[in-house]
C-alpha cells in the first residue's frame, strides 16, 4: 500500500474524512476571538483547508480571503453554506497582493508544513508584504518539548470517524522518522468496505526561539507567545506555541 503525499488535503475521499474529524474546537474559538478584536477586518486565512474557520470569520462580519494550494479542500469549502461570502484562491502566499489585509491567520498547524527554513522565511516575507503596517499575524506551532509525535502510533492515535452518510473510517497516525526537528509520518485510513488509504507528510517542530528569530528577521514584532488556547504560559497549556505578532513599522513610521 503506497502513501500519497498530503492526500488528506488532496484526495476528495480523505478530505471528507478530514472534514468530519476536524470539527470546531477551542483553537477555532481562540483565532476567531483574536480576529474579532479588529472590527470588519480584512482577513487572510492562509492554508484555509475546507474552510471551517474561514466561514466563521466571514459570518462574524469580516472580509475574508481563503488561500490554499489543495484544490480538493477548496472544492469542499466552496460547497458549504455561506461560502459566497468568502474570496477563495487556489494558490500560496506568493500570489497575495501588497498591503491588503489587516489580519492573517495560519491555523491547524499550517506553519509546520513549511519544513525548510528558506520556505518558511519566504512565506513570512510574503505575509509581511500582504499585511498593512501594524497588521496582525496569528498562528500556532506545536512545542517540540511536548514531543507530540511520540503519541503518533497505532494505539494512542487511533480513532473512528463517522462520515455524514453514516459510514465509519478507522484512522491512526504513525511517526516514521524524526530528524533535526522534522517529523515524518503516515496517516492511515481504513474504510468500512475494506478500502485502505495512506497520507504521508512532514512537519517542522521549531523551538520558541527559532520562531521568534524567524519572525524578527521577516519584519514582525512578537506581541505574545502562549502555551495553549486559554492563553496559558508556554509549557503549561496544550503543548502549543500560540503566536501573536504584528508587522513592525520601519523608521519614519511607515511599514
Amino acid at each position: 500500500m503506497t502513501g500519497r503525499r498530503q492526500a488528506e488535503f488532496n484526495d476528495p475521499r480523505l478530505v471528507t474524512v478530514y472534514d468530519a474529524e476536524c470539527t470546531w474546537g477551542p483553537d477555532d474559538a481562540f483565532f476567531l476571538s483574536v480576529v474579532d478584536e479588529v472590527p470588519a477586518a480584512r482577513v487572510l486565512d492562509l492554508g484555509c483547508g475546507t474552510g471551517r474557520l474561514t466561514l466563521a470569520m466571514a459570518a462574524s462580519g469580516h472580509d475574508v480571503t481563503g488561500v490554499d494550494p489543495a484544490r480538493a479542500s477548496l472544492d469542499a469549502a466552496r460547497g458549504k453554506p455561506g461560502a459566497e461570502r468568502v474570496r477563495w484562491i487556489e494558490g500560496t502566499a506568493g500570489s497575495l497582493p501588497d498591503r491588503s489585509f489587516d489580519v492573517a491567520v495560519l491555523t491547524s498547524h499550517v506553519a509546520q508544513f513549511f519544513v525548510d527554513d528558506g520556505e518558511w522565511a519566504g512565506t513570512l516575507a510574503d505575509l509581511r508584504r500582504a499585511l498593512v503596517p501594524g497588521g496582525r499575524l496569528v498562528f500556532e506551532s506545536r512545542d517540540p518539548a511536548d514531543r507530540r509525535w511520540e503519541r503518533w502510533n497505532p494505539t494512542d492515535s487511533r480513532s473512528q470517524v463517522v462520515l455524514p452518510d453514516g459510514r465509519t473510517v478507522d484512522v491512526w497516525t504513525e511517526e516514521t522518522s524524526v530528524v533535526d526537528g522534522v517529523v515524518s509520518f503516515d496517516r492511515h485510513y481504513t474504510f468500512a468496505d475494506g478500502l485502505e488509504l495512506v497520507s504521508t507528510g512532514r512537519l517542522r517542530f521549531r523551538t520558541e526561539r527559532q520562531l521568534r528569530d524567524s519572525l524578527r528577521s521577516a519584519g514582525f514584532e512578537v506581541a505574545q507567545v502562549y502555551g495553549g488556547w486559554r492563553r496559558e504560559p508556554v509549557g503549561q497549556g496544550d503543548g502549543e506555541f500560540v503566536v501573536l505578532a504584528r508587522t513592525a513599522f520601519r523608521r519614519g513610521g511607515r511599514g
